[in-house]
């Protein structure tokens, strides 16, 4: 088994010492644990505290040019998207997809809301809101914000689904599948129970092992989501970085 690329790792780029290091040593260390691709992934524009600049976009491109070259591994320049509303609406605009290769998007705490409402009904409900036992109007809510960000963007990559905004898994991991968007399996934590990812393998849903790495030293130990399959059976030819190299939906 080999584990082809990483798709979700954070740099300096996500501010505040959010992320610790460079792109090039993100792709330094690949390279020394044989990975064939990485994407760079920081936090979505609305992030107050870790978003990463439009501004700095050139830059970011700059370096992934200059990290290729030195490192021979092939980088993608993407985003993890904040879900900004309970409509659906996530932290990217048309003009985004003109440099991006592949979109990530999950719920964060501290994102800039589209209004009020939203603000209280998406964050500061789920942020003190029980993650275990949500009301059944919350967890409606937040799944029909995860079904409608799904129908509206081209979406590759649901980032650590349910981790602070519980949802109906299996709702959004099916309609995940209908648009070819990709499941996480998280380096850090999986929110998933045992049923739930058995049922969507059954189902045919796809699967991204990722590290959510925010150092360079975790780059491709992504463990945690390998080993979840492995105990579980899940099929190999279901997660679409183990073996091979995955396409994306904005990939050029």
């Amino acid at each position: 088994m080999i584990l082809y690329g990483d798709y979700h790792t954070h740099t300096k780029y996500s501010r505040h010492n959010h992320g610790k290091g460079t792109i090039l040593e993100n792709a330094s260390v690949a390279q020394n644990k044989g990975l064939k691709q990485i994407a760079i992934t920081d936090h979505g524009f609305n992030h107050m505290f870790y978003g990463v600049r439009r501004k700095d976009i050139p830059a970011v491109k700059e370096e992934i040019l200059n990290a290729k070259e030195v490192t021979g591994v092939d980088i993608l320049l993407g985003v993890e998207a904040n879900l900004i509303s309970s409509d659906g609406d996530v932290d990217v605009v048309e003009q985004d997809f003109e440099f991006l290769d592949i979109l990530l998007m999950g719920h964060h705490r501290m994102v800039k809301m589209t209004n009020r409402k939203d603000y209280i009904d998406m964050m500061i409900a789920n942020w003190f809101g029980s993650p275990y036992a949500p009301s059944k109007e919350r967890l409606n809510r937040n799944t029909t914000a995860f079904l409608k960000a799904l129908d509206k963007y081209p979406i590759d990559v649901i980032t650590h689904l349910n981790y602070g905004c519980p949802t109906d898994t299996l709702a959004v991991a099916r309609m995940a599948k209908e648009k070819g968007t990709l499941i996480e399996l998280n380096g850090k934590r999986i929110n998933f129970t045992d049923q739930e990812l058995e049922i969507m393998a059954s189902e045919g849903v796809k699967f991204i092992v990722d590290s959510d790495a925010h150092s360079p030293e975790r780059v491709g130990e992504c463990n945690n989501g390998i080993n979840t399959i492995f105990r579980l059976g899940l099929p190999l030819s279901q997660v679409v970085n183990i073996d091979k190299l995955p396409k994306f939906a904005q990939k050029r």
